[in-house]
């Protein structure tokens, strides 16, 4: 952050010439300048800090949003299980943070591959971090174990969330964002303490390859050793709809998600008060977070329509849940580059990342995926695709100002290659930390008898088997034959043939 110039008594005196206690008023002056400096520069610490710790909380809404989303894309019978999961991955994720992540993640100065100071955020406040950057960087890191919790949903059992949530949180995500993000990590773009990838550092601007593709892949590989749920596909192998249980609360998922995108995105600045010294004092960071904000909601507005219309044309119907998830899509796809891209770049992001994730949903069923929210798909595939067209689309003057002038910037935008060559190695080393640390993990769980619920269990559903009874009444197409235990809603039809309302009422019948 930029400080005003100080001010000198010694050089200050001489130009007060030879008035009487010229020097006592020098230093009068002074001491009053530099108290009014302080509180300037103070002043600009606290509006930063609670900008930051505003867009902290708005990431952190964004788990309300992703906890309605998965409960109306499961069925009924499993949705006080998959909200559970989600309160664990915050509180879980809270603790392992707190005890390892943060100083594993941001702990300088270190090496290139892991930080090693500040566990349990010993030595915070300093002059680099406050809470406040812990607290939002918690919030990004226990929104990548919501992404890979979905990936895994009306399978799983309880004690196999906690330690995939504790450990990805704690040890696998803080390493990909040190890599990116720290000023150590080999691929930052921000890097202090060595040469910069390809001359250039991976620009990751929000996350669409440190949380997205974190969250995705390592959903991945948990669905794909768990295995598909229970009548997913036929004898025949031909794909079978488990639909959600309710459209209302997946839209009110998305909605909340959408809200907290601007602090995702905007957000990752930390900063809102810095100058850019142009000639237009018009002109400075709280610009570029605006514009942030508008290339993230054109991103995922082209990819909700694209996904709209192309599902119409490929299916024959409107489907709201569709929609919904080509919406994130687009939103995980320009993560990576809302801040260096223009807006006409991130109409062209949405619409590609919409087909990307149609692509990653045939390809899926293709190959007997399960994945009940498409995470790995919306999240590992449009999130990768998000990288690349950073690579493809940054532009030359917002690179210089976000991060440092005389970088390389998007290849189609004539700034070269290097920029996309540090993408595309982000691309690849994430694919294989996740693959190398999670798939481990998850295989290991699985014979040890600890990822895979009973089929009893995932056929009764878990809310009664497991959590003692369910969310509120349903009705389930495959509903098992045993009848429920608890209070469900009866409707009264009329008896007669003019219904009055006093007759459309309900009871409550055990």
């Amino acid at each position: 952050m930029a400080s005003l110039p100080t001010c000198s008594a010694a050089e200050l005196t001489p130009l007060l010439g030879l008035a009487a206690n010229a020097t006592a008023a020098a230093d009068y002056i002074c001491t009053r300048f530099t108290a009014t400096s302080d509180k300037f520069t103070n002043t600009t610490y606290a509006i930063d800090n609670t900008y930051l710790l505003f867009s902290a909380y708005l990431v952190f809404a964004m788990q309300l949003g992703f906890a309605m989303l998965c409960a109306g894309s499961v069925r009924a019978k499993n949705t006080m299980n998959i909200m559970l999961t989600n309160v664990l991955d915050a509180a879980a994720g809270g603790l392992s943070y707190y005890i390892f992540g943060f100083a594993f993640a941001f702990g300088g100065p270190s090496n290139g591959f892991i930080g090693k100071h500040y566990f349990g955020l010993k030595s915070i406040p300093s002059a680099v971090y406050d809470y406040s950057f812990f607290l939002y960087q918690w919030a990004f890191a226990i929104a990548a174990a919501g992404i890979t919790s979905g990936s895994i949903a009306e399978r799983t059992q309880f004690v196999a969330y906690l330690i995939y949530s504790s450990f990805l949180t704690g040890f696998v995500y803080p390493i990909v964002s040190h890599w990116v993000w720290s000023s150590d990590g080999w691929a930052s773009a921000t890097r202090t303490s060595g040469s910069l990838l390809f001359g250039s550092g991976a620009i990751d601007f929000a996350g669409s390859g440190v949380v997205h593709m974190v969250g995705g892949i390592a959903g991945l590989w948990g669905a794909l050793i768990e295995g598909p749920r229970i009548g997913r596909f036929d004898r025949s192998g031909r794909s079978v709809a488990l639909r959600g249980h309710s459209a209302s609360l997946v839209v009110l998922g998305t909605f909340l998600l959408w809200f907290g995108w601007y602090g995702f995105n905007p957000g990752s600045f930390l900063t809102i008060s810095k100058s850019y010294g142009t000639s237009n004092s018009y002109y400075g960071q709280w610009s570029a977070v605006g514009r942030t904000a508008v290339t993230t909601t054109l991103a995922g507005c082209t990819a909700a329509l694209t996904t709209l219309f192309g599902k119409r044309l490929l299916v024959g119907h409107w489907n709201v849940t569709d929609v919904c998830n080509g919406l994130l899509g687009g939103f995980a796809a320009i993560t990576s580059g809302c801040a260096v891209v223009e807006p006409w770049a991130a109409v062209v992001c949405g619409f590609v990342a919409a087909w990307v994730l149609i692509g990653c949903n045939v390809l899926a069923e293709k190959f007997k995926y399960d994945d009940p929210l498409e995470a790995a798909q919306l999240h590992g595939g449009c999130g990768s695709w998000g990288l690349l067209f950073t690579g493809l689309f940054a532009k030359k003057q917002y690179v210089h100002e976000v991060y440092a002038t005389g970088r390389p910037y998007g290849l189609l935008m004539g700034g070269g290659g290097k920029l996309l060559a540090a993408q595309i190695i982000q691309i690849l080393v994430i694919i294989g930390w996740v693959s190398v640390t999670m798939a481990p993990l998850f295989y290991a769980l699985k014979k040890l008898n600890l990822l895979r619920v009973s089929t009893e269990d995932e056929m009764q559903g878990m809310d009664m088997t497991r959590h003692g009874g369910f969310a509120y009444a349903y009705h389930d197409e495959d509903a098992s034959v045993h009848t429920p235990v608890g209070f469900m809603m009866r409707k009264v039809e009329p008896t007669s043939a003019s219904p009055s309302p006093i007759h459309n009422t309900t009871s409550m019948v055990v």
